[in-house]
């Protein structure tokens, strides 16, 4: 394990946190969340690099019956119980589907990291409209507002034909 160095300040580790709300969240709501584990990273001696809201997307596989969900993005320096402090604030928040933590780097000093204001304010994401409400399971699999069609007619529609494949039927019959 590496030796700090006198003189150097803390040391710490670089994290990014990227969690998943809700896609019907209020844009309060999305400002409360992102206010609360800045928060909890100021409150546990880390320090908040940047703060991104990726907006709403798809998610890979439904969530608590969600096929949607606002992304936000986080990169944050502090130690292991700044992740576990955030992780447990993530937990109880019912705003919140999923989140996953990666580290990024070992050994940072603490006191070296610049943080640009602009790069930690928060924009909020606009509450789905209408038009942009989950699609029910009809709607997906085009059952509902299905445009009306003529039907094609069969490809033997002469009674010859019929009378066909009544003899072929029957000359099966008689070989078997």
């Amino acid at each position: 394990m590496a030796q700090a160095q006198p003189g150097s300040g803390p040391r710490a580790r670089e994290y990014e946190t990227i969690y998943v709300l809700r896609p019907d969240v209020a844009r309060d709501a999305q400002e409360r969340v992102a206010g609360r584990i800045g928060e909890v990273v100021s409150k546990e001696g880390g320090r908040l690099t940047q703060l991104e809201a990726w907006g709403r997307r798809a998610l890979a596989y439904p969530v608590q019956k969600h096929k949607r969900g606002v992304y936000v993005y986080m990169k944050y320096v502090g130690g292991g119980a700044v992740v576990n402090e955030i992780e447990r604030n993530l937990r109880m928040l019912d705003e919140v589907l999923k989140y996953q933590t990666v580290k990024l780097r070992d050994d940072i000093e603490l006191g070296s990291v610049e943080v640009n204001p602009e790069n930690v304010k928060f924009e909020a994401v606009e509450p789905p409209t209408e038009a942009e409400e989950e699609e029910s399971l009809e709607r997906t699999l085009g059952l509902e507002d299905a445009p009306e069609r003529e039907r094609e007619p069969l490809a033997s529609s002469s009674p010859d034909a019929d009378d066909e494949v009544a003899e072929d039927a029957a000359v099966e019959e008689e070989e078997s």
